[in-house]
C-alpha cells in the first residue's frame, strides 16, 4: 500500500521543527531496530527515510508527512556503543525537549526488537511519555525472525510495558495495516468515518 508521504526537514532544537497542524506521532527505538525500514514499509515510499547497514545515522528529528492529517517524527536512536559521548550529550537534550514541550506531539511508537524485548531505555521512555498523557504504541518489529514457538515467551517480556505489541515486519508486511489504523486513527477524531 502507498500512502501519500514525503520528507519534509530536520530539526535539531524546537524551533526549527515545521510550524504545522499536524498530529505527531514520535518513533523511537535502538539504532539496530529498523525504524527506518520501518517508515519506508508503512508508507510503500520506498527510500523516503534513509537506511544505512551502520546503525545510528539519524542525528536529528526527521519529519515526514503521512497522509493529510498525520506527521511521523524520526527520532535518532539510542544504545548504539560508537556514537561518541558529546554526540550523546547534545542529541538527548533535543529529544527530551521534543517529548516534553512539543503541543503537536500525540503519541510515542516504540520500536522494540521482537526478539530482545523491553530494556530500562523502553520503560523510561514509555514513562516519560505516559507523564504527558501521550499514548504509547509498540511495534515489535522484525516479527519475521521470530519462530511461532516463541511468541509466547515473547509476549511476556513485552507485559513488563503495560502495551501489546503490534507484532511488525518490514520484511514481509505482517502488522503494517494494524499499525497504519492506530497511527491515522491518532489524527482522526472521533465520529469520522475514515477513523474506524
Amino acid at each position: 500500500m502507498k500512502i501519500e508521504a514525503q520528507f519534509v526537514a530536520s530539526a535539531s532544537n524546537l524551533v526549527q521543527c515545521p510550524p504545522w497542524d499536524r498530529i505527531e506521532v514520535a518513533i523511537a527505538g535502538r539504532s539496530n531496530v529498523g525504524k527506518s525500514s520501518l517508515i519506508n514499509a508503512l508508507t510503500g515510499v520506498k527510500g523516503l527515510a534513509r537506511t544505512s547497514k551502520t546503525p545510528g545515522r539519524t542525528r536529528a528529528l526527521n519529519f515526514f508527512t503521512m497522509g493529510d492529517e498525520l506527521g511521523l517524527v524520526d527520532m535518532p536512536g539510542y544504545g548504539y556503543a560508537k556514537m561518541s559521548h558529546e554526540e550523546a550529550a547534545r542529541l538527548a537534550p533535543m529529544m527530551s525537549d521534543y517529548l516534553e514541550q512539543r503541543s503537536n506531539l500525540a503519541a510515542v511508537l516504540i520500536l522494540i526488537d521482537a526478539r530482545r524485548g523491553p530494556e530500562r531505555e523502553e520503560s523510561s521512555l514509555a514513562g516519560l511519555a505516559r507523564s504527558r498523557n501521550l499514548e504509547v504504541l509498540v511495534a515489535a518489529t522484525k516479527s519475521d525472525k521470530l519462530k511461532n514457538s516463541e511468541r509466547a515467551a515473547a509476549a511476556k517480556r513485552f507485559a513488563a510495558l503495560g502495551v501489546q505489541p503490534i507484532w511488525c515486519s518490514a520484511f514481509d508486511g505482517e502488522g503494517l495495516d494494524t499499525l497504519r489504523r492506530r497511527l491515522f486513527r491518532l489524527a482522526r477524531p472521533a465520529g469520522d468515518p475514515r477513523a474506524a
